[in-house]
């Protein structure tokens, strides 16, 4: 996926030109990087530490922000940690014992790395958290993320759009319903997937408490909903079991609430085993309307293909390229900018952020928002896989 990783702006001389505008503060004391204010880029090594790389996302976000800080001069030390906590907590304390200036860390765990980054906190450096807010610790910096309550917001929306109830631009539907829907959650050790489901539950709930909608299974809490480490597999097992517990009787689910494309992939499975689809005689029992998050190519082939009916694009080589800015400021000793201070508050602190904006993804908008962008080819969207 190399063409996804372009720099879109970067170089030293960027961050020169950030002003000290975090609101509350980045942290950091005099500004973070100790000495590295004063030496050049290929002085500097910057440790990059990924979740998993079970996920062409955060293969993505790894590989762009590699490629985008070794385009400014610095050196990288980029570290896939497997979903494996203890492996990320020790490549971790390996990049601090390697001398790095800076370090960008998407958490596996948001509350399991505290003697990591009190360690980098009593050496100077400063620690971006990416994507994944670090929680319970005072020794975080910046946080670079897109606006994770509105992903739920248009997840619910998209849900909305799918069953008729509210036409694309946001106008009432003339589907009245009532619809069975049900409700996925992402993992509970990562601080996003509370922030998705309150944005998709500020959308959704009027319409569960006035009978519009219905979840036949009953389980309606994150915790019921919860899919530990966003896992394929399990996300298909829990349809399974839904589908055999609260529609045995016949009854149809006509929407499920998704809040990653590799979760909604896992639905489809168990969906399409139980005779949701087309059918071998030519019939249909129609998917139901299944949302997702990530424009991952399998779920956009899934999506042009009319299978699944809508994803949250969030352009990671943005999201890149504001881990990078951020640690170019912090590296030439000032703070970077922040378009939110008051949201992201860790358990202990109020984190500053600078937050991206997402797009829905349907059908009809795949060549605008993705292939047009060269986010994806259309190659890879007819064929389901990355030409990378």
């Amino acid at each position: 996926m190399h063409k996804k990783f372009g720099l879109v702006a970067a170089g030293a001389a960027m961050a020169l030109v950030l002003a000290a505008c975090a609101g509350g503060g980045a942290g950091g004391g005099d500004g973070g990087g100790g000495d590295a204010a004063q030496q050049q880029p290929a002085d500097l090594l910057v440790g990059v530490a990924m979740p998993t790389q079970t996920s062409e996302r955060w293969i993505a976000d790894g590989n762009s922000v590699k490629e985008q800080l070794e385009q400014a001069g610095y050196q990288v030390n980029l570290q896939f940690a497997n979903d494996d906590i203890p492996t990320q907590s020790q490549q971790i304390d390996q990049m601090i014992t390697q001398g790095a200036d800076a370090l960008i860390i998407a958490a596996i765990d948001g509350t399991a790395l505290s003697s990591q980054l009190q360690t980098a906190k009593s050496q100077n450096i400063p620690v971006i958290s990416y994507d994944r807010l670090i929680r319970n610790s005072a020794d975080v910096d910046f946080y670079v993320t897109f606006d994770n309550f509105q992903v739920g917001v248009a997840q619910a929306e998209a849900l909305l759009t799918g069953l008729g109830i509210k036409n694309a631009d946001g106008s009432p539907g003339s589907a009245t319903g009532p619809f069975n829907i049900e409700l996925f959650a992402g993992s509970l050790d990562d601080n996003n997937a509370f922030f998705f489901w309150d944005g998709a539950m500020s959308v959704l709930q009027p319409l569960l408490d006035n009978g519009t909608l219905v979840v036949k299974s009953g389980q309606t809490t994150i915790e019921q909903a919860a899919i530990l480490r966003w896992q394929q597999e399990t996300a298909q097992r829990r349809m399974e079991d839904l589908l055999t517990s609260a529609y045995s009787d016949g009854s149809k689910v006509n929407g499920v609430l998704a809040p990653y494309d590799g979760l909604s992939r896992g639905i489809i499975t168990a969906l399409q085993n139980a005779g949701y689809g087309p059918t071998t005689d030519g019939g249909e029992n129609p998917m139901p309307i299944i949302t997702g998050q990530d424009a991952e190519i399998a779920s956009v082939k899934l999506i042009a293909d009319g299978v699944q009916s809508s994803t949250i694009f969030k352009d990671t080589r943005k999201l890149a390229e504001q881990g990078v800015i951020a640690a170019e400021a912090f590296l030439s000793g000032s703070q970077p900018e922040a378009n939110d201070t008051t949201t992201y508050d860790n358990g202990v602190k109020v984190v500053p952020s600078y937050l991206l904006p997402v797009v829905t993804v349907f059908k009809d908008n795949i060549q605008s928002e993705l292939v047009d962008t060269d986010y994806w080819t259309a190659e890879e969207v007819a064929s389901g896989q990355s030409a990378g």
